[in-house]
């Protein structure tokens, strides 16, 4: 088994903190993937405002915020467990994200043991 993260992206901030049923929904999809034994971190949730987050570029360059150029910023993340990157977008398919406008990129963890 390999380890896969799915980040997830939206574009508008003010989706970002869900409904009570919104929430129920993503509890139900996550405790999906802990049944199979396939949930290996439950992640967290990143707020997207300019007094929550900071870049770091090169030359000591720092700016407020998240990478506020680009029209999508990262809300959060999971870590799961999967045969391949096919089973991995499979599991992440079935996040409620996009019934709100949101992708989910899934990327393979590479180990460094």
């Amino acid at each position: 088994m390999k380890e896969f993260t799915l980040i997830f992206r939206m574009n508008d901030a003010s989706r970002v903190k869900p409904s009570p049923e919104q929430m129920q929904e993503r509890m139900n999809w996550l405790a999906g993937i802990a049944s199979q034994n396939k949930l290996v971190d439950k992640g967290n949730s990143l707020l997207p405002d300019t007094k929550s987050a900071k870049t770091v570029m090169s030359e000591d360059l720092v700016t407020d915020g998240p990478y506020t150029e680009i029209k999508e910023f990262i809300v959060g993340y999971v870590i799961i467990r999967a045969e391949d990157i096919n089973e991995a977008v499979e599991i992440a398919k079935a996040n409620p994200i996009f019934k709100i406008g949101g992708n989910i990129e899934v990327r393979e963890v590479l180990k460094r043991d």
